[in-house]
């Protein structure tokens, strides 16, 4: 999974949503590959000085299970008015 966020308040979105957010994520069986403030961008209209997330999951049942569970849906609800998000689920195989 693949979020990039415009976050307007960052002490707000990591105490109100991400903390939570990340302990949920890893109870579900998800694990951060990248997490990371200030991106550049390169081409395009979105995402200058959005933080960008990358998370890693056994299978998109398992991820799907984590969007869609009550927990989650709690959760998420601490971003409203505080990030303007964008998410992407990605299946595909893994690189050695």
């Amino acid at each position: 999974m693949i979020v990039l966020a415009k976050i307007v308040d960052r002490e707000a979105f990591i105490e109100g949503y991400g903390k939570p957010a990340g302990a949920l994520l890893a109870r579900f069986g998800g694990r951060y590959v990248l997490r990371g403030p200030g991106i550049s961008l390169l081409e395009g209209h979105w995402g200058e000085g959005a933080s960008a997330v990358i998370s890693e999951w056994p299978d998109m049942a398992t991820l799907n299970a984590f969007w869609t569970s009550p927990e989650y849906a709690e959760v998420k609800k601490a971003r409203e008015g505080v990030a303007d998000c964008r998410v992407w689920a990605i299946e595909a195989p893994r690189i050695s």
